[in-house]
């Protein structure tokens, strides 16, 4: 009966704001979410609701002054301002007990908790519900935070056991560099002449290749430049490699509302489990972060697996909990 609330306070606030047309997310409105999402998970019988502190006290102020019969923890750690900041926040929120995520955040943010889960060999325990406040969100969705609470408690409180046709594990690029591991969650992109650490919008002029585990024609980044040939749903069991060069031209939305002509010289759909290999020199971006420098001659191995946390079709969750009489108040005790 515990549910963890993990908050990124950049999330929806880098240079895509000026370098595109992507919204600002704000601080008080990430609160809002918060409030929100604990309301739904209170109203239907959580008993405990874990967040951490940061120096915006996004969360924490959020639930500060709410009145609500769940108990509220508020855990302390050492920042880094970084990616590891979340991840560290992951494994605080496992230690407690949490097996019941709700990630406010965009596909980065989404990524980093993958990389905890993964290599904490938890993921398979975990059920997460990604609510999206970042800019490129494939991973996240966008839903009332209220009604995701409610369906986040339902899982934790082990309501949704049998509702197995509205869950699916998440896929997952898992990447081996040399001795090194990673992880990503919808696309893994081989750039050429560009750098680590880059925050701007991609070129699609040094696009080189893309994996996705979703190609959809009505997302925002590199999903859609698959997408808009060839379509990949999350609950497909393969994904879609993409080669740029002489060919199809299509105008893709490379980030919120940013259009650029991308030649796409062929796709094609990729199995589970096969190593799809990404040749340097280049930069290997997961998820639009720019981590992964291959020089001439190194390499980098991208593999797809079906191994992440359970997801749930929030809206599908809510239509079977009422058809299953869950959603009904109790009768007061005076009228039985």
């Amino acid at each position: 009966m515990k549910v963890a609330i993990c908050v990124n306070p950049m999330s929806g606030r880098d240079v895509r704001r000026l370098a595109a047309r992507a919204t600002n997310m704000t601080h008080e409105a990430k609160r809002d979410l918060v409030a929100r999402a604990a309301a739904g998970l209170d109203a239907v019988g959580v008993e405990d609701i874990y967040v951490m502190r940061e120096p915006f006290r996004i969360a924490a102020a959020a639930l500060e002054h709410m009145a609500l019969n769940a108990r509220v923890h508020v855990l302390e750690q050492k920042l880094k301002n970084d990616a590891s900041d979340t991840e560290s926040a992951v494994r605080r929120f496992l230690s407690e007990g949490c097996r019941t995520l709700i990630s406010l955040g965009g596909d980065g943010t989404n990524r980093a908790i993958m990389r905890t889960l993964v290599s904490c060999a938890r993921a398979r325990d975990v059920t997460l519900i990604p609510l999206s406040t970042g800019t490129n969100n494939v991973f996240p969705v966008m839903s009332e935070p209220t009604v995701a609470g409610v369906v986040a408690g339902l899982a934790a409180l082990g309501m949704l056991d049998d509702a197995t046709r509205l869950r699916t594990r998440a896929k997952l690029l898992h990447v081996r560099k040399g001795g090194e591991m990673d992880v990503g969650v919808i696309d893994a992109v081989l750039l050429r002449d560009d750098h680590v650490g880059n925050l701007l919008p991609f070129d699609p002029q040094r696009i080189s290749r893309i994996l996705l585990t979703r190609a959809l024609p009505g997302a925002i980044g590199m999903s859609p430049i698959g997408g808009l040939i060839e379509v990949v749903e999350h609950r497909d069991d393969e994904g879609l490699l993409v080669e740029l060069g002489e060919g199809l031209c299509v105008r893709a939305p490379v980030s919120p509302g940013l259009f650029r002509e991308v030649s796409v010289r062929s796709v094609s759909r990729v199995p589970f489990e096969v190593a799809v290999p990404f040749q340097g020199p280049g930069v290997l971006a997961l998820d639009g972060d720019r981590d992964h420098k291959l020089r001439e001659g190194e390499h980098a191995t991208v593999t797809m697996r079906r191994d992440g946390p359970w997801l749930y079709d929030i809206d599908a969750v809510m239509r079977w909990a009422v058809a299953a009489g869950m959603m009904a108040a109790p009768e007061p005790k005076d009228r039985q």
